[in-house]
């Protein structure tokens, strides 16, 4: 989105394998991803904050909102992220079968409430606002790894009107 795709060197970490040596030492040991290290030799972690790091140390092409109300409408929803992709990990980590049905419909529940969300604030758009924004960042991320339950549980978001406008919205 800020077009410096030529400025940053990413490299793919298998999360199925044991952090390398050289990834440890950056990341003081833990195993936590994302990771980013500046080219001061500074270390960052966590999507938030990276992705905050980023709007603000590049600000010609801003990706959060500028206008203060619209601003803290999108850390409204930005705020949901945490449990709603918590929702996402607790599903697929279950192993108990007679809790699948609950679990589902409080994931559900999460979708619902971006569902009104987005409906509260644009209901005929795309986006939470004009554009591709910080909120639609922040939660690609979790929609991308929550392929994971359409392949490991068979999740479909429903294809309901108390659902539509989060359906368009994440598609």
């Amino acid at each position: 989105l800020k077009g410096l795709r030529d400025r940053v060197g990413f490299r793919v970490v298998d999360i199925t394998k044991p952090r390398e040596p050289w990834l440890l030492e950056l990341s003081g040991g833990s195993t936590a991803l994302p990771i980013m290290q500046d080219e001061k030799g500074r270390v960052l972690k966590e999507s938030l904050v990276l992705l905050r790091y980023f709007d603000e140390r590049f600000p010609d092409a801003p990706v959060a909102r500028s206008d203060p109300y619209e601003r803290a409408v999108e850390r409204l929803m930005i705020a949901r992220e945490g449990p709603f992709g918590m929702a996402g990990y607790v599903m697929v980590m279950n192993r108990d079968r007679a809790k699948r049905e609950a679990l589902r419909e409080a994931l559900l529940g999460h979708y619902r409430w971006l569902d009104g969300f987005l409906r509260q604030h644009n209901p005929d758009g795309i986006w939470l606002f004009d554009r591709f924004g910080l909120a639609e960042v922040v939660f690609t991320s979790l929609m991308m790894r929550f392929w994971f339950l359409d392949y490991y549980e068979d999740f479909r978001l429903p294809d309901t009107p108390d659902l539509s406008r989060v359906a368009r919205w994440r598609d």
